[in-house]
Parts: C-alpha cells; structure tokens; sequence
C-alpha cells in the first residue's frame, strides 16, 4: 500500500508537471505583413543579397515633417550629425527643416561636415590635441581647395571645465586663434559639466582675459528625465530640476558677459537644450533657445516612448536567411538540452540561421522570432528560434529593427533607400569613427 507521505509526493509533483504544461507558451508568429513582404520584394528585386540597412525614406520624411511641426519656428533647430551619418541622409532631412545648424561629436566627421555655411556645435568636450589637429587639417584645406568655412564664425567649441578651458586659452595663445565656446552645463545627468555658480564664473572670468575666446552660449543634455523611472511625479520633478538649472546658470552667465560689455542680446548666443527623447518638453518660453535631436527622424527601437509616440520606424536592417534545418537542434553533445527546449516551448520548434547577426537590434518580421539563448550569438551565421509559423524559407528576408541609429548604421556599407516600393538609391555612409 502507498503510504499517505508518498501519495502526497506523487500528487505534488503531478500538480508540479500539470502547472509547467499550464505555463507553457502557446505558438507566436506569422509570415511577413504586406508592408514588409513588399519591402522584402523591393529588397529581393533590387539585387541585394547580404545584411543591409534600409531607410524608409517617406516614413523618414514624414517624421521630419511631424518634428519641424512640433517645433513650429518656436526654438531653432539643430540636426545631431552622430544619429544620422550619411551626407545623403542629412541633406534629405536637410531639404524638411531647412536648418543649416548641426551638432556633432567626432572630430573625422567634423572634418567632413566643416565646409560651405554649416553652423557647428560640438557636443562634446574633445581633448585641446583634437581641436589642434583641427586647425591643422582646416589649414590644409584652406589652401588646397579654397573652402569658404570660418571656423571663428561657424564653429562652437564645448567646454566643461576650468582645465579645458585654460588649455583652449593656451592654444588660441599659440596659434592666434579666435574661438567661440559654448559652456557645458549639468543639468541633472551629472557626466560633467558646470554644476555651480562658483565654477561659471571661474570660467567666465578665465574666457574675458583672453580677447581671443569668445562667449558663444550654452548647452544642457537632459536624457535622463526620459529615461528615469516612470514613478508618479518624478520625471516632471527631473525636467523642472533641468530646467531651473539651466535657466539660473543661464541669467547669471548674461549677466556677466553684460557687465563685461560684450553683446548680450539673446538671439546672439546659443542656448541648445534636449535631445530626441525630451525635445517635446520645450515650447520656446524658457531661456533656451534652440533643440537637438536625431534618432527621432529614423526612430529606432529604443526611442519607443510616449514623447514620440506619433513618430514611425523608418530604419531596418535586412538579411537573407541562408539555411532552414528540419526542426531546431542543438550541435553534438547537448541536443538533449534542445529537445527539452522543443519541448517545452513550441516557439523552439523551428530554426533558420541568417547571414551575419549579432548586431544592436531585434528581429521584427517575420513576427514571433528570437534570437536562441541557448545556441548563443554570432556575426556569422545567427540562429533565429520560431513555431514556424513564419514559414520562412532559404534566402527569404529577415527583417531586424535597430535599437539606436549612431553607429548601426556604419556597420552595413550603404544604406538601401525604399520609396514607393522600391529601392530608389544607396546612400553612403561615413567611415566608421568613434
């Protein structure tokens, strides 16, 4: 007979068994939806057979539009270089918000961007030996090719600290430069910055014994408020922190550069704020005058918040899939962990192994795959798990969405533009820099 202590094991762990069946995942998945079955077409027909990244250019556009509406002439607009590296790609945005301002943060790249009446703003401090090769190169250029770019007219340098800004003096010293600098300012992100009003006026007082830097304006970066905990009243609490930061370092730097006799009037310097995810947040009454962003134009997958709930995803990246096994299986030695997986989730039924992978992004059509936790990544030949409800074949297309633009889109060569179900053109990107 079975004792009464055994007869409770056996019904806990048939109870046990009962509830992991429960938990198991029904099937997920579905072939391609028609928008990305014709991007696939597009793809397929315009002779593309490896990793690709593809730009809807109307979906792009369209977002353009909805920013510059946002906007409304309010503030001044400033394009960030970094999210959106391709000189076809900026001048097609370019054409939408008629902005000649941009923002950059890599020296090759301003190398590059630094000609005709482009107004640059750095953002981000670049060692004084950065800003000297500078100068070096745009020398060169000067006398090789005649550009009419005035770095003291059109360039703005960013300075965090008192140090930087004494080697920025000494370095106008040595090569009689006139500069123009543009303070940097913590407004709650706390990666540098001036944090105090002792340590602007240090640095006020250090820029007026040198007729050679000039006062350009200011800039605060506050993406943390969009990314900081949605806890009832505390990203608004961040952003009124931001912005009386900015506001009272702001009035106080007027003041001094008033009383110094330099021009003061505020359409003259600039006073750069947000970024894509908190650019919503200013209508143009505060003292900052102008905004920055990028990513929003393409809007990858970790710019899905509400802010930007009314912008579309126009970048992808697209791939072959190169072999469709039978049924998902794990290499020699451990296929009996893959059984298991099959087993327990019928989404671990079906495999297809793509060309390349392993890049920031997920997959997103067809709808319902995952990259194999347990097989592991690669950049050779990812697998991708499913039901097989994706029906995928050998040399279907995958599609990946990015999850930021700024450097994903250097990794695939040129970038594939789609429009009205085709592929229209193949812009180029820039050399991959840091």
């Amino acid at each position: 007979m079975i004792s009464t202590q055994r007869r409770k094991l056996l019904a806990a762990g048939g109870l046990g068994a009962l509830g992991l069946w429960a938990l198991k995942p029904g099937a997920k998945g579905a072939p391609h939806s028609p928008y990305f079955s014709e991007l696939a077409r597009a793809i397929k027909l315009a002779g593309i057979a490896t990793p690709t990244l593809v730009i809807d250019r109307q979906q792009l556009r369209n977002n353009a539009s909805k920013v510059m509406a946002h906007i409304a002439q309010r503030m001044d607009f400033r394009l960030v270089v970094k999210s959106l590296p391709s000189q076809a790609l900026i001048q097609d945005i370019t054409s939408i918000t008629k902005s000649r301002r941009m923002m950059l943060f890599s020296l090759p790249q301003l190398g590059l961007m630094a000609k005709g009446d482009a107004d640059i703003l750095l953002g981000k401090p670049m060692p004084v030996a950065a800003a000297a090769k500078f100068y070096q190169s745009a020398g060169s250029a000067q006398q090789d090719s005649q550009q009419d770019f005035k770095p003291e007219q059109q360039l703005q340098w960013l300075i965090d600290s008192p140090e930087r800004l004494l080697q920025y003096r000494e370095l106008a010293r040595q090569q009689a430069l006139t500069m123009r600098l543009n303070f940097e300012l913590d407004v709650g992100l706390h990666r540098g910055g001036i944090s105090s009003s002792k340590m602007l006026h240090e640095m006020l007082e250090i820029l007026q014994s040198e007729p050679r830097l000039q006062f350009s304006g200011m800039m605060g970066y506050d993406a943390h408020v969009a990314k900081i905990p949605d806890l009832p009243g505390l990203r608004e609490q961040a952003h009124l922190h931001a912005h009386e930061v900015y506001t009272r370092l702001a009035n106080e730097a007027l003041a001094t550069v008033e009383s110094g006799g330099a021009p003061s009037e505020k359409q003259k310097l600039v006073f750069n704020a947000a970024g894509s995810p908190t650019y919503r947040l200013y209508d143009g009454s505060g003292i900052q005058n102008e905004l920055s962003l990028g990513s929003a134009m393409l809007k990858p997958s970790d710019f899905d918040l509400p802010g930007l709930a009314d912008l579309s995803p126009a970048v992808f990246i697209a791939t072959p899939v190169l072999k469709v096994p039978e049924k998902f299986m794990m290499p020699y030695g451990v296929e009996a962990i893959g059984n298991v997986a099959r087993g327990l989730d019928v989404n671990q039924q079906k495999a297809a192994f793509i060309y390349g992978g392993n890049w920031l992004a997920d997959p997103v059509s067809p709808s319902g795959l995952s990259v194999s936790a347990l097989y592991g990544n690669s950049s050779n030949q990812q697998v991708l798990v499913g039901s097989g409800n994706q029906q995928l074949k050998v040399d279907d297309i995958v599609f990946f969405r990015p999850k930021q633009s700024e450097a994903v889109l250097q990794q695939f060569g040129d970038i594939a533009v789609y429009e009205n179900g085709r592929i229209i053109d193949m812009w180029t990107v820039f050399p991959a820099t840091a």
